[in-house]
């Protein structure tokens, strides 16, 4: 009988070091949030997510032409880079918006539902196998949301619902990452993503801005708003591509919750900078969440068993 042989130094090594690239690059992505939320009353959300998605197309495009040639500009499927674009950009708009009027930590928490979105999507539109307990474990990360939205809709009203829209988009998102596996470098498909979303999100400013409603009006930004945004570009595509290199290296499942980081950094961000201190029913609400995202995490680990796992993109959020 051949006995499997215990794991090498090497591999432990370069799990180890996975992990603390995605948890960094995680990390980052909190970082990023926050800058966001400190351009409120600045300007617009939608006007800072339209400045910050076409600086990120440009660079990106920049590194791409210069890695990979003109031919990496040509895309498989034109229709299904449109739908992604469409994705990001609804979801960039609604948690931009969200993280103006809410604290951090409760924007993020409610957008941890997505991964757990992901799983019943991929069952209703790709047809693939979910369990059953993946549903009863959905249903237990709405009960999360709904402990965290409880105040919020009394304060907010409608709009506290912002960061819930934004994860069924991103989940939607990565449903359709899923079918373009394969298409791509890893920085043709954030070119893309960018490139796509950009224009819609332009638009969207630009109807904000005629419509004739002085609030939804806005002029030039600042010096400081436009480094803010690239500042945020640059952080979105540095966590993304930290994170990329952390399950390149250490396998999807073992990084997989090092997403949750985000939620630490969240906290620690918004008490410091913005005074927001979380409370009881937002915690007992994100911890919910996390629970059932672990929970269906745990179920793709037992489905995929002793299968390799190939790199696949980051499961962060597209900002």
């Amino acid at each position: 009988m051949v006995r499997a042989s215990p794991p090498s130094s090497t591999s432990e090594n370069a799990a180890a070091t996975g992990l603390v690239y995605a948890v960094a690059g995680f990390a980052i992505l909190s970082v990023g949030d926050a800058i966001i939320k400190s351009m409120a009353g600045a300007w617009p959300a939608y006007a800072v997510a339209a400045l910050r998605f076409s600086i990120g197309a440009l660079a990106l495009s920049a590194l791409l032409w210069r890695s990979e040639g003109p031919r990496a500009f040509v895309p498989a499927n034109p229709w299904l880079l449109v739908g992604r674009g469409a994705c990001v950009a609804l979801a960039a708009l609604c948690f931009f918006s969200a993280i103006y009027i809410m604290p951090l930590a409760e924007a993020l928490a409610i957008g941890f539902l997505s991964p757990i979105l992901v799983q019943v999507f991929a069952g209703l539109f790709l047809k693939e196998r979910v369990p059953a307990r993946v549903y009863g474990y959905s249903l237990l990360a709405l009960a999360g949301v709904a402990i965290i939205l409880r105040p919020n809709l009394a304060l907010l009203g409608w709009a506290a619902l912002l960061p819930l829209v934004s994860a069924v988009f991103f989940a939607l998102l990565m449903v359709l990452n899923r079918v373009s596996a394969g298409q791509g470098s890893a920085l043709s498909a954030q070119v893309f993503i960018a490139g796509f979303s950009a224009p819609i999100i332009i638009l969207a400013s630009l109807i904000a801005k005629v419509s004739g409603v002085p609030a939804l009006d806005f002029g030039l930004p600042s010096w400081d708003t436009v480094a803010r945004c690239a500042m945020v570009a640059v952080t979105a595509s540095s966590a993304h591509w930290l994170a990329y290199l952390g399950t390149a290296k250490a396998g999807a499942a073992q990084v997989a919750p090092a997403i949750y980081v985000q939620m630490i950094v969240a906290v620690i961000l918004g008490w410091l900078f913005f005074d927001d201190v979380p409370e009881l029913w937002t915690l007992l609400g994100a911890g919910v969440i996390i629970l059932a995202g672990l929970l269906v995490w745990r179920e793709g680990v037992r489905g995929a068993g002793h299968t390799a796992h190939k790199p696949t993109a980051s499961a962060a959020k597209p900002v």
